[in-house]
């Protein structure tokens, strides 16, 4: 999936250490382990969205890079419903917000952004459509992809899908017009 130059690249992301202020691993643990990767409220909403239109798709496919939240096969289409912190929506507003741990937290978020950046450009040599939306605007988005779905060319020249999802909620009902899903 990478070359020899974009190992060079890579972020290097600091490691926890309590004499760095983080937790012991006990309770980092225990924290982490709240935090949802899958089956998150914005993703459920998406699914049976798609569901109640009768499009039929794969959860999490790991024979796919970045294993996609959402696979439809039938239009070659991966869908990430990523969260805004730690995926790096709006990144520039939202670095300078962050106030503690900061040693860690840039290069963290700033890796994983560059890890969906890998991920979207692999799946794309493999002739699929990537659609990154945040997951505060995954219903809003996931109602444009139904109504662009047969033609995913349409959906890729009206939307910027092989990158975060930026536009707000206007654009997007704008885009949909009076036609509701």
């Amino acid at each position: 999936m990478q070359s020899y130059d974009e190992k060079e690249y890579r972020i290097k992301v600091p490691r926890f250490e309590e004499s760095a202020g983080f937790y012991t691993s006990k309770q980092r643990s225990f924290n982490m382990s709240r935090i949802k990767g899958k089956h998150s409220k914005p993703e459920m909403m998406l699914r049976r969205a798609l569901w109640a239109k009768n499009i039929r798709f794969r959860l999490h496919d790991k024979s796919l890079p970045g294993s996609p939240d959402i696979v439809i096969k039938k239009y070659k289409l991966a869908i990430f419903v990523d969260g805004e912190f730690w995926h790096g929506f709006q990144w520039k507003k939202r670095q300078a917000q962050i106030k503690s741990n900061r040693q860690f937290w840039i290069p963290k978020i700033e890796h994983n952004m560059q890890k969906d950046e890998l991920t979207n450009r692999a799946l794309r040599n493999m002739g699929y459509t990537v659609f990154r939306s945040a997951s505060t605007l995954s219903l809003v988005n996931g109602l444009a992809v139904l109504w662009l779905l047969p033609n995913t060319r349409k959906l890729s020249g009206l939307i910027n899908v092989n990158y975060k999802i930026t536009t707000g909620r206007k654009r997007i009902y704008r885009l949909l017009g009076n036609y509701w899903i």
